[in-house]
């Protein structure tokens, strides 16, 4: 495991610098605790941006009594925090950009994702560069620069040998990749930091997007939700142990969506393809998170194979959407799954014209039955179709026939 006393580099650094240069607003969006701040003052001050952060009770109510004049008397570059807490304030930015529309005159950064809020979306839009921070991704904590996912469009993983993870690959799943939870000293102190995260989280960000009734229930369906990741979303399950309607847990899902607790995976299809299953997967945001609201620890993580299993997909699926959000090609994620049993753990889609899949298994072993879901996708996208993986914890990269191939989970996060 990497040492946890380190700051670690984030790789989105060099696309918010990018953005900075040629749109007036950045707005960095992402789970509270995940890094955004930090990022944003780090880019942002040695450039002469002043900071204000809406969490300050002062400042946030400055700027809700009189958002005109709070957003005239800014800096010149301001660095606003915590901006979902304040959904005055964009009507008045958008002014404000107009009046003046120089490049990289804000850094907003935003624990709830406001551009699920019509008019908040369509207030800035035009005007504000969105980017999506994610707690730490393995290739940070391992200071790799990993060409996966450009691979994996190529069709080109060559056959080579890796080490076993083993251990390591559980450790990695229960630690997740907030930095502050890393930065503990034992797997206890870890777990506590999770467990306060969520009570944080709730307290603040849950209030700032939706009404909600019953804040307690929060907390239970998040913890309900880590037991189901990687799992078909099935609202009458989630909701049966409450006593609540199925439409409030639907909604009280999308709260947590919204503040990046939980991520929905949509299903890949071709509209001539009736026999796919449409229905989402639901997946955590952070392992971490998941296995500190489980209350289990790497040793029983890699002795409960059933556990094992669905928390290393959302593991892989995570990794590879922090690798995506700072990729220079958008990437687009699902799942496939037909009425006969195939089923594609994540499908990559880059743009229209190129579709790949990627298979998660924990075992050391890989055979061609593992291989039957990407060959139903493979025939499904036609020429679309890249490359089709099984992930799998062993020590040997191999072609499985044309562009299938067998590739050990070091190579995610390692070098190509």
């Amino acid at each position: 495991m990497p040492r946890k006393s380190k700051r670690f580099p984030r790789y989105l650094a060099a696309r918010l610098r990018e953005a900075l240069a040629d749109t007036p607003a950045v707005l960095i969006h992402g789970p509270r605790q995940s890094g955004k701040t930090t990022l944003a003052r780090t880019i942002g001050e040695p450039r002469g941006y002043r900071y204000l952060s809406f969490d300050d009770e002062a400042v946030q109510d400055a700027a809700k009594r009189d958002p005109i004049g709070f957003v005239e008397g800014l800096p010149r570059r301001t660095i606003l925090d915590e901006v979902q807490r304040v959904p005055e304030i964009f009507t008045s930015l958008k002014a404000a950009i107009d009046q003046r529309r120089t490049a990289g005159r804000f850094i907003l950064t935003g624990s709830a994702n406001v551009l699920l809020v019509p008019h908040l979306a369509d207030s800035l839009a035009g005007r504000m560069g969105i980017l999506r921070l994610h707690p730490l991704a393995q290739c940070e904590l391992h200071e790799k620069r990993p060409r996966f996912i450009e691979t994996l469009f190529r069709s080109g993983f060559p056959t080579r040998i890796s080490d076993r993870l083993g251990l390591a690959l559980a450790e990695g799943i229960v630690g997740g990749g907030y930095p502050a939870a890393l930065a503990r000293r034992t797997p206890a102190r870890r777990r506590a930091w999770y467990r306060d995260l969520v009570e944080t989280q709730i307290q603040r960000d849950a209030r700032d997007v939706a009404r909600i009734h019953s804040l307690d229930a929060l907390p239970r369906l998040l913890a309900l939700t880590a037991s189901h990741t990687a799992q078909l979303l099935n609202v009458s399950d989630l909701a049966a142990p409450f006593q609540m309607t199925r439409q409030t847990i639907h909604d009280y899902v999308t709260v947590l969506e919204r503040i990046f607790l939980v991520d929905r995976l949509p299903p890949w299809h071709r509209n001539r393809l009736s026999r796919l299953v449409k229905a989402p997967k639901l997946h955590m945001g952070d392992t971490g998170l998941a296995c500190a609201l489980l209350g289990i620890d790497a040793l029983a993580l890699y002795r409960d194979r059933d556990r094992l299993g669905p928390l290393l997909e959302t593991f892989v699926l995570q990794e590879l959407r922090r690798q995506a959000s700072w990729h220079p090609d958008p990437v687009d994620f699902f799942h496939y799954r037909d009425r006969d049993g195939f089923e594609v753990d994540i499908v990559l889609e880059r743009g229209s014209t190129s579709v790949a899949g990627v298979e998660v298994k924990a075992a050391a072993s890989v055979t061609e039955a593992d291989f039957r879901g990407l060959r139903k996708l493979r025939d499904a996208a036609g020429r679309q179709f890249a490359a089709g993986v099984v992930l799998y914890d062993g020590a040997s990269a191999v072609r499985f026939g044309g562009n299938l191939f067998a590739v050990p989970l070091r190579i995610l996060w390692g070098d190509p």
